[in-house]
C-alpha cells in the first residue's frame, strides 16, 4: 500500500443560493484560461444548456466542465481543474449532494449584498458533512448596495453556527478548517477578483481571477489515492448520446480505467455483472473528447452500460468492492399526474396520451433524478409524484408538456410523517427581503399561513430582512400573492426545516372560483356582462367545457356561470353598439401559478398548447352532492 497524490488535478464545485453569479463565474473561469477553440461562438451562461435553465435564468440540473489552468501558479506544467457547476434553489437540492459527491473542495459563493440565504446554509452544511474544505467568495463587490465587511461576518457566523449544531453528529469535524476560511472578493461578470478587501460598490484591485485560481490550487486538495488499489470508480450522473446510447459520469475514487477494458459492474441490490467498457470520453471545457484512459480523482464518461443508474459501482472484475450510494434528503412535496382525463383531450393530433407513455415517462425521470420518487396510489392512469418543493415538480410537469405528453396534474400537497401516533408536516425556514413600508402586509400574510418570525434584522437601507418558520403547506400558492402585496419588490426565499407537529387548518385563497356551466365557446358578450364581478383566464373564440375553471370570483364561494351565452339578434336597430373596448384583458397563468391557484377540489389540465384548471368532478350536479354531504359530515 502507497499513497499517491495527483497533484496536476483539483476537483471543485462552486455552490451558492440562486441567482449569487455562480454560472456566470464559471463563463468567466473558461474564457481566461482559453478553453474555447479561438474563433468559437460561446453564448453567456454557457453551462445553462437547458432549454428552461435559459428560459427561467437559473440552473436546474449539476453539470461538470474541465478548466486547463496554465497560469503562474501552475508550476509544474498545466492543471486540469474540474469544475461542477450546482443549482442554487432549494427544490433541486439532490443535484447538490450528487454534484458535492465528485468533489474534493466547494467555492462559496456569497452575493456581496443580500448576505448568506436559506440555500447557502443548506449547501454549506452538506459540504461541512462531506469534510470539505471551503473557500468563501463574495461575489458582485461593485453592486452600488454592497455591504462587503457584514457579509463576511454573517457567512463566518453561519460557518460556526452549522460546526455548533453539527458537533454531535460528526464529531470529527475539523474546527481548523471552519474557522481558518480564506475569503476572496470577485465580480464574475467582469471577471475579475482580488484578496484584499474592496470598497463597497467597487471593482477588485485585480483584473483577472488569478488569486481565485491560486485558493484553489492551495486550499482544494489534490485527489489522493493508494496506487495498489483495485479500480473503484462511482457514478454520479447520467447523460446520452443519440451514437452511444447511455453514458454514465463517473468519478473514479481507485485505480485506472481503460476504453475496450471489462469492469465489474455492481449494481443497487447487489448483483454483479461483467461488462466491456466500449468508449471513454474526458471532458474539455464543454465538450467530450475519447480518451484510452483515466485515472484517480479524472471524472469521465463511459458507454456500455444500458441500464445503470446514479450511485452504482464500477470495479475490478476480479476483487469487486462497492462504493456507499448516494443518499439524498426525503421528499416534501407531492402531486398526482395522471393521463388527460378532459373532453378535449387529443385536439393536438399525434401526442402521447396513454397511461403507459406516461408511466415510462416518470420511470425514465427516476434514473437520473435521485431526489424523486413515484408512488404506486391504485390507479391505471395516475400516479403520486414526490419532491423537493412545488418548482421541481413544475419543472417536470413543464418538461413532459414540452415532450407532448397531456397530463392531468393534482394540487401539490405536502408528504406527512407519524411521530409517536401523531401527525408531522414538513416546515420551510422562510427569508424575505422586502421595503420596509410592506412589513405590516407580509407579517399579517404569513400569519394567516401559520408562520411564526424568528428574526428580523434592518441593514438602514430601507430594507428589512425576515425570518419565519412556515409549514410547507403555508407556501403553497404563497409567492403570487406575496407579489401582489410587495408590488413586485420582495424577495423570498426557503428552505427545508424540519417535520414538526401538524400546524392545522391554513385558508391560502379567499377567492372562490368561476366554473363554466356548459361546453361551448367563450364569447364577448358574456365577458362583458360578467367581468365587473370577477376576473377572466380565458379570451373569446376560446373553447370550453363544464367543470372548467375560467376566472376568479370577488367571493369566497365558486360560481357556475355561461361564458358561451350570445347576443339575441333582432331587425331592430340600436342607438348602442356592443363596446368591446371596455373588456377587461384576461388573467394569463402560468404553469405554476395554475398549480398555485388550484384548490382542493381542482387539477390542472396540461397539454402542448394551453395549461388550463378545471374541477376534478366536472358535472355541477356531482359537485353539488358532495358539497351536501361533507357539510352534513360537518355537522355531525
Amino acid at each position: 500500500m502507497a499513497i499517491a497524490t495527483r497533484n496536476n488535478l483539483r476537483n471543485v464545485a462552486i455552490v451558492a443560493h440562486v441567482d449569487h453569479g455562480k454560472t456566470t463565474l464559471v463563463d468567466a473561469m473558461l474564457q481566461q484560461t482559453n478553453s474555447f477553440a479561438e474563433h468559437s461562438h460561446t453564448e453567456e451562461r454557457a453551462m445553462d444548456s437547458n432549454e428552461l435553465e435559459r428560459e427561467k435564468g437559473i440552473t436546474i440540473l449539476a453539470k461538470n466542465t474541465a478548466i486547463s489552468y496554465k497560469g503562474i501558479h501552475a508550476k509544474d506544467g498545466p492543471i486540469t481543474i474540474n469544475v461542477i457547476d450546482t443549482p442554487g434553489h432549494a427544490d433541486f437540492g439532490g443535484e447538490v449532494e450528487r454534484g458535492l459527491s465528485m468533489v474534493d473542495g466547494v467555492v462559496l459563493l456569497v452575493d456581496a449584498s443580500e448576505g448568506p440565504l436559506p440555500q447557502t446554509r443548506f449547501v454549506l452544511r452538506k459540504a461541512l458533512e462531506a469534510h470539505l474544505p471551503v473557500i468563501l467568495l463574495v461575489n458582485k463587490t461593485d453592486r452600488p448596495d454592497a455591504r462587503i465587511d457584514e457579509v463576511v461576518e454573517e457567512s463566518q457566523d453561519l460557518l460556526l453556527g452549522l460546526a455548533s449544531d453539527m458537533a454531535d453528529d460528526v464529531p470529527d469535524l475539523d474546527l481548523d478548517l471552519v474557522l481558518n476560511v480564506p475569503v476572496v472578493y470577485a465580480s464574475g461578470r467582469n471577471g475579475s477578483a482580488s484578496l484584499n478587501r474592496p470598497e463597497n460598490g467597487q471593482l477588485p484591485d485585480n483584473e483577472d481571477l488569478e488569486p481565485l485560481f491560486a485558493a484553489i490550487l492551495e486550499h482544494i486538495p489534490a485527489p489522493v489515492y493508494d496506487d495498489q488499489h483495485p479500480l473503484q470508480a462511482w457514478v454520479t450522473n447520467l447523460d446520452s448520446s443519440p451514437f452511444l446510447g447511455r453514458l454514465a459520469l463517473l468519478r473514479i475514487f481507485q485505480g485506472t480505467i481503460k476504453k475496450g477494458q471489462t469492469v465489474a459492474w455492481i449494481k443497487h441490490d447487489g448483483t454483479i455483472a461483467n461488462v466491456r467498457v466500449t468508449e471513454l470520453m474526458i471532458t474539455k471545457a464543454l465538450d467530450r473528447y475519447p480518451t484510452e484512459s483515466a485515472g484517480p480523482g479524472d471524472i469521465v464518461a463511459v458507454a456500455g452500460f444500458a441500464d445503470i443508474t446514479i450511485g452504482e459501482t464500477l470495479a475490478d472484475p476480479e476483487d469487486p468492492r462497492p462504493l456507499p450510494t448516494i443518499t439524498v434528503d426525503d421528499p416534501a412535496i407531492s402531486m398526482t399526474i395522471g393521463t388527460n382525463t378532459s373532453p378535449l383531450i387529443g385536439k393536438v393530433k399525434g401526442h402521447k396520451l396513454t397511461a403507459r407513455m406516461v408511466k415510462d415517462r416518470l420511470d425514465k425521470e427516476l434514473v437520473g433524478n435521485v431526489s424523486l420518487r413515484v408512488i404506486d396510489i391504485g390507479r391505471p392512469d395516475a400516479w403520486e409524484v414526490q419532491g423537493r418543493g412545488e418548482l421541481a415538480l413544475a419543472i417536470l410537469v413543464e418538461q413532459m408538456r414540452r415532450e407532448g405528453f397531456e397530463l392531468t396534474v393534482g394540487k401539490p400537497q405536502v408528504v406527512v410523517k407519524r411521530v409517536d401516533g401523531k401527525i408531522h408536516e414538513p416546515y420551510e425556514h422562510l427569508t424575505i427581503d422586502s421595503p420596509e413600508e410592506y412589513l405590516g402586509a407580509i407579517t399579517q400574510l404569513l400569519a394567516a399561513r401559520k408562520g411564526r418570525m424568528e428574526n428580523m434584522a434592518n441593514h438602514g437601507t430601507g430594507w428589512v430582512r425576515m425570518e419565519f418558520i412556515v409549514p410547507s403547506r403555508g407556501l403553497i400558492g404563497f409567492r403570487t400573492e406575496f407579489l401582489t402585496d410587495t408590488r413586485g419588490t420582495g424577495i423570498a426565499n426557503a428552505i427545508f426545516h424540519g417535520y414538526e407537529a401538524w400546524a392545522g387548518t391554513i385558508t391560502t385563497r379567499t377567492n372562490g372560483s368561476i366554473v363554466a356551466d356548459r361546453s361551448g365557446v367563450v364569447t364577448p358578450f358574456a365577458i362583458i356582462a360578467l367581468q365587473e364581478r370577477m376576473s377572466f383566464f380565458v379570451n373569446p373564440t376560446e373553447e370550453v367545457y363544464e367543470g372548467m375553471v375560467i376566472g376568479e370570483n370577488s367571493r369566497a364561494d365558486d360560481m357556475d356561470v355561461n361564458i358561451t351565452k350570445e347576443k339575441k339578434l333582432t331587425n331592430m336597430r340600436q342607438s348602442t353598439s356592443d363596446t368591446f373596448e371596455s373588456m377587461t384583458p384576461s388573467k394569463q397563468l402560468t404553469l405554476e401559478q395554475c398549480l398555485e391557484f388550484a384548490r382542493e377540489d381542482e387539477c390542472v389540465e396540461v397539454t402542448p398548447a394551453v395549461v388550463r384548471i378545471r374541477k376534478v368532478e366536472l358535472a355541477a350536479s356531482a359537485r353539488q352532492r358532495n358539497v351536501s354531504r361533507l357539510k352534513k359530515q360537518d355537522a355531525n
